[in-house]
């Protein structure tokens, strides 16, 4: 199969060729098509293997890479239980951060403190961590 490809693809050089040969007549345009043929024939086996191996060496390399990144996001992973911990410390920065905006809140209502603008920066930080822990926990545990 190899040779049935390599021998047509011969015979288009050789007619590709022809443009060479035109200003040779009869015997020598024969002597030379005969000297230039074998000459063809070595060099078919050369293009064929070199491309053969090249398809081949492609794979390898892009396996190497592959392995690599795999290795390298392997690394790079969070274990559950660091997740589970991160989570845990937010919580309860969120309780306590929560708990000081009620008794800010009711400390200005009930007892006329003017306690507002300290009311209003821990509630933006109370909810500006519950978005936090509310995304961090969706992204790492929420099955998709």
């Amino acid at each position: 199969m190899l040779y049935v490809e390599m021998l047509k693809m011969m015979l288009e050089v050789r007619a590709d060729m022809r443009c060479l040969f035109v200003f040779l007549k009869g015997g020598m345009k024969a002597l030379s098509t005969l000297l230039l043929l074998p000459l063809l024939l070595l060099m078919m086996p050369s293009v064929v293997v070199a491309q053969q191996t090249y398809v081949d060496d492609s794979l390898e390399v892009m396996e190497v890479f592959k392995q690599e990144a795999m290795e390298n996001q392997a690394d790079n992973e969070m274990k559950d239980e660091d997740k589970h911990k991160i989570l845990f410390y937010m919580g309860v920065t969120l309780l306590i951060l929560l708990c000081a905006t009620a008794y800010l809140g009711v400390s200005m209502v009930v007892f006329n403190q003017e306690v507002f603008v300290k009311h209003m920066i821990s509630a933006g930080l109370t909810v500006t961590l519950g978005l936090a822990h509310a995304v961090a926990a969706i992204v790492w545990f929420f099955p998709f």
